[in-house]
């Protein structure tokens, strides 16, 4: 069975706590929306206190700045000036204030890593902190590079001894083809694992161990085609990238290295990575929800883990706008669609539109081939939860429903022990229930293992067994 959340989920600081009136946010001043901090930054008023200077700032300058109209804080080693910020911030100034005159980028990470700080905050940059001289290592004489191998001691040092094995990659290549093989010297890793994207020249391939990322990147030698493939041997967690080469001749080297290149870092650390996905069709589902596909780029490889999300980008006005959501599977469409892509090379979004939103209008007002810029996964979800599970209960709530979907796939083809799903699913009115005659026909189709019938609870609706 799943653990039953106690009475103190979620947590009382976590914004997925409700109130009477919905999430506890701190009320905002009339005036104070996140377009008004957006057309604040745009005035060309000074607000870092600086007049436009930049500064080296030592851990002794930032202990001095902890008042709320004198509040620095560092994120990433940059340094803002977030009093101006202060009544903008949907956390409330408490929030704000934990990480006063400090680093406050592990607080940051834990609440909303995937906020475009660098954007938001952009005018409010004090500077970078002060670097502390570094004793160089020495690493004696330099070892041989033999083919796509590098030496282990350019793999990150970060690693702690409970951390997974280091890694290592190596590469071949015929009169067409270039195959990278990364050995990752574990035994749980499938296609989820793997994230790889080539752009222009460069080539990133992330590799997720456990809480770690094992990157490779690398500005290729020559030009490839844009289509490439991935093939993972779960049992001996070997994996193999096949790129085909524009021209058949023989590559010297595999190319240069880029950014992290042949590290392994926790993931934490690692930022988000995006590539740009092309809108493909936007239809309606229900009055105010609509299921938007995106397509990866030919040259991109990428699974989004069953309980994961990805954040979703674009520039309003000037200012990168980044949200959060999760991909649905489209097993739950109707059976007379049929898809019209390769299965592995689309996504699925279930998103509400907020009239008086900000992010939602715009994206539903993207046309047929325009593109939204789209992270690699992100959350700590285990599908090795469900391997043993007889009774699955599920409940959700409005647009809450996305992540379910996948689980629902995942559970009625995938768990053989499972005897039972509920689902309780929460809408204000009945016209708000998503993929409803879906969710009946799936239902009717197994009565013994699927879902059942719906039912009128007053104002709310359930999908139970």
């Amino acid at each position: 069975m799943l653990n039953v959340p106690s009475q103190s989920f979620p947590a009382p600081s976590s914004q997925q706590r409700v109130a009477s009136g919905g999430r506890s946010k701190v009320p905002l001043k009339q005036g104070r929306s996140l377009m008004d901090w957006i057309r604040l930054t745009k005035s060309g008023k000074d607000l870092t206190g600086l007049k436009g200077r930049l500064i080296e700032v030592t851990e002794e300058e930032l202990k001095k700045h902890t008042k709320k109209d004198d509040c620095w804080i560092c994120i990433r080693g940059l340094v803002y000036n977030v009093s101006p910020y202060m009544e903008y911030h949907p956390g409330g100034e408490d929030e704000l204030m934990k990480a006063a005159g400090s680093d406050g980028t592990d607080l940051f990470d834990q609440v909303h890593r995937w906020v475009n700080y660098e954007s938001m905050l952009k005018e409010c940059l004090v500077g970078r902190m002060a670097i502390k001289p570094a004793v160089p290592k020495d690493y004696g004489e330099e070892k041989k590079v033999l083919n796509g191998m590098l030496p282990k001691s350019q793999v990150t040092d970060t690693l702690a001894k409970e951390g997974p094995s280091s890694p290592s990659y190596d590469w071949f290549q015929t009169d067409s083809l270039v195959t990278i093989v990364i050995y990752t010297k574990q035994k749980d890793i499938n296609l989820d694992s793997v994230i790889v994207d080539h752009q222009d020249d460069s080539f990133r391939a992330e590799t997720i161990i456990k809480d770690y990322s094992y990157i490779i990147h690398l500005g290729l030698s020559h030009e490839i085609q844009e289509d490439l493939s991935v093939r993972v041997v779960e049992n001996v967690g070997k994996i193999e990238i096949v790129l085909k080469k524009k021209e058949n001749t023989s590559w010297k080297r595999l190319g240069h290295p880029l950014e992290n290149h042949n590290s392994l870092i926790p993931k934490k650390d690692t930022g988000l990575h995006y590539r740009k996905c092309q809108l493909i069709s936007k239809e309606g589902v229900t009055h105010d929800t609509k299921l938007f596909c995106l397509m990866l780029p030919p040259s991109t490889h990428l699974q989004v883990p069953i309980g994961q999300h990805v954040y979703l980008k674009l520039t309003i006005t000037g200012t990168e706008i980044v949200k959060p959501y999760t991909p649905v599977s489209d097993f739950l469409l109707s059976e007379v669609k049929e898809p019209v892509l390769v299965n592995n090379k689309y996504i699925y979004f279930l998103i509400k539109i907020y009239p008086a939103g900000l992010f939602t209008p715009e994206l539903d007002h993207l046309h047929i081939g325009d593109f939204v810029s789209v992270s690699n996964p992100e959350g700590n979800f285990k599908i090795s939860q469900f391997q043993e599970l007889e009774d699955l209960f599920l409940l959700a709530a409005g647009t809450g429903f996305t992540p379910m979907v996948k689980i629902l796939n995942y559970a009625l083809t995938n768990i053989p022990s499972l005897r039972k799903v509920k689902l309780m699913f929460f809408n204000k009115a009945e016209d708000d229930i998503i993929w409803r005659s879906q969710l009946e026909k799936l239902a009717f189709k197994d009565k013994s293992s699927s879902l059942g019938r719906l039912q009128n609870c007053g104002k709310k609706w359930s999908v139970v067994t």
